[in-house]
């Protein structure tokens, strides 16, 4: 198995597992910390991909889906564009809003380029 494949077997292992964690929740459910400063289910599932889509824009040299494709926008967080969720203070984490059908679509449009990418290589 080549390091790509390798690769790509475990973003399909993460892929489905972010499937699962959506499915059926509310946005409510996705906004909801189970103690004051826990990371909601929808933030660490929106974190997550946005350090993916980071670090594969980075290392391909192209422009992250998050501006690219416009999820910045539709998003509508109360961050800057660039944030990825490193350094958030609990408040800032608190304010994540996001519906699990826009989280999934996002994920989805990471992950074809993820695998674009490593399909490329």
């Amino acid at each position: 198995m080549t390091p790509a494949e390798l690769l790509t077997e475990s973003l399909e292992r993460v892929r489905e597992s972010v499937g699962a964690v959506l499915d059926g929740l509310s946005p409510e459910e996705l906004a909801q910390r189970p103690t004051r400063d826990a990371n909601p289910i929808g933030w660490l599932v929106w974190h997550l991909t946005r350090v993916q889509d980071d670090h594969v824009a980075d290392v391909a040299g192209t422009e992250q889906v998050w501006t690219k494709d416009g999820f910045a926008e539709r998003f509508d967080l109360p961050y800057a564009t660039a944030t990825h969720g490193y350094g958030q203070t609990s408040e800032e984490v608190g304010q994540f809003r996001a519906d699990a059908d826009m989280l999934s679509a996002y994920y989805a449009a990471v992950h074809a380029r993820s695998l674009e990418f490593l399909a490329g290589l």
